[in-house]
């Protein structure tokens, strides 16, 4: 997965940004000892991070179908790894390093994720986007210049390339066989009531009392009970 996302930026930066130019497309970490070694134009594109996408992480199973659209099986949802791309220009002059870099700039915002028809491999059989965004200001536990530090290099411009990968390697769960075509059927009809003398014997329960117990008739409502309403069009509030 990783190494088809190096293939697809590696094709678009020399197709157009480069244009064919003797320039190379390394994936090197640009250590001291590495750049003092340098002796040719080059870009560098050094991943130097890998992280989930805890945004795009989804819950649930989807579902797989055959050809006449029954369930067949269900998978987990594709998982988002952000993969940190640190894009560095390496020539003679700082002043073509920044044409460079201006250039990578302006090739990469024109896209919102790799190009669909440079995907090739597992990133062509999933059929999802790879979103990407580029020179974005670094998470808050992170900064580049720490980066720079840990390379043991001198701090150089640079562009901060991030893509968001699905990955679908998952457990597949099968799914049971279908209901037959008749499908399942209930049956509703109405239970008769079973009262006091219907056979039952005085003294037995029926439906709706306590075990045990006979059905007691309600109380009478009291007077009191009962709501009075007046009649009050047409009159007055003294006749009210």
């Amino acid at each position: 997965m990783i190494h088809e996302v190096d293939d697809v930026l590696r094709a678009l930066i020399r197709a157009e940004v480069l244009e064919g130019g003797p320039i190379a497309v390394v994936f090197d970490a640009p250590t001291r000892e590495w750049a003092a070694k340098v002796n040719s134009p080059m870009v560098n594109l050094y991943l130097y991070d890998i992280r989930e996408d805890m945004r795009r992480r989804e819950r649930g199973l989807h579902n797989e179908y055959d050809e006449r659209g029954a369930i067949v099986a269900r998978r987990r949802p594709p998982r988002y790894f952000k993969l940190s791309y640190l894009i560095t220009a390496w020539t003679k002059r700082p002043e073509d390093e920044h044409r460079l870099l201006s250039s990578l700039l302006a090739c990469l915002l024109r896209y919102e994720a790799l190009p669909p028809e440079r995907l090739a491999g597992s990133l062509a059989e999933i059929g999802a986007a790879v979103p990407m965004s580029i020179a974005l200001p670094p998470p808050e536990d992170r900064s580049f210049a720490d980066v720079w530090s840990a390379l043991g290099g001198e701090l150089k411009p640079s562009l901060d390339l991030v893509i968001s990968v699905p990955v679908t390697s998952s457990p597949v769960y099968e799914a049971g066989p279908p209901v037959g075509d008749e499908g399942l059927r209930a049956r509703f009809g109405d239970v008769p009531a079973r009262s006091a003398d219907s056979g039952a014997g005085a003294g037995q329960p029926v439906y709706g009392s306590r075990p045990g117990r006979p059905r007691r008739d309600p109380a009478p409502r009291r007077p009191s009970d009962a709501v009075r309403i007046t009649e009050t069009r047409g009159t007055t509030p003294e006749d009210v």
